[in-house]
């Protein structure tokens, strides 16, 4: 498409998914450069959700899909020590990273600490950057749930004594050697598995 750029070519599309197309008016001006792009952009948003530990593709209208569900946000990490080490929390008898729903008026950085330290007993902790955003639902007392976790990696920068939070439903709370973690994913969920396939 870049050999259209300067020119006017109504018959220039972008293609969509689902087979829809739009016409692009591609012309000196940047306006209309920007306005194809923008609506290129629009239509290409998906989300991947996890429903009952399965992935569904949401392409079509989010909102309409998000009416069926009480939306939480939350935030979590993917904690590393010196050693490369990675903190796993087993909760309900699955593997899994911490995390946890965001209190009013907190940023998703204060959160994912504030989770991680709870979870964890950790409290030398230092984000490095963010990860990714999942979403998974969830059903409790018959009411649908979706939460959309925002992950950060983070540092931990002692050695510190790791306490489960029993109180949260967690049994245990370990550093995991790089070459055993393939062992912990194979009993964890999807969307932790999509986390780790970010770093």
């Amino acid at each position: 498409m870049s050999q259209y750029i300067g020119e006017f070519h109504p018959d220039a599309h972008l293609n969509g998914f689902s087979g829809c197309k739009i016409i692009a008016l591609i012309c000196n001006n940047d306006f209309a450069i920007c306005l194809a792009i923008s609506i290129l952009y629009i239509m290409s948003q998906k989300y991947k959700v996890y429903i009952n530990n399965s992935h569904k593709i949401i392409t079509d209208d989010w909102d309409l899909f998000c009416q069926d569900y009480i939306c939480l946000e939350a935030a979590g990490g993917l904690v590393y020590n010196k050693d490369e080490k990675i903190i796993m929390i087993y909760r309900n008898g699955v593997w899994d990273l911490p995390k946890g729903k965001l209190e009013d008026d907190e940023s998703l950085e204060n959160c994912a600490i504030r989770e991680v330290s709870e979870e964890c007993g950790v409290k030398f902790l230092n984000i490095q950057e963010k990860i990714t955003v999942t979403y998974h639902t969830y059903i409790i007392d018959k009411i649908n749930y979706l939460k959309k976790t925002t992950w950060f990696s983070m540092y931990n920068s002692k050695d510190e004594k790791l306490i489960p939070q029993v109180e949260e439903g967690i049994t245990k709370v370990v550093w995991v050697n790089q070459s055993d973690l393939p062992n912990k994913l194979r009993n964890s969920y999807e969307n932790i598995k999509d986390v780790f396939s970010y770093v």
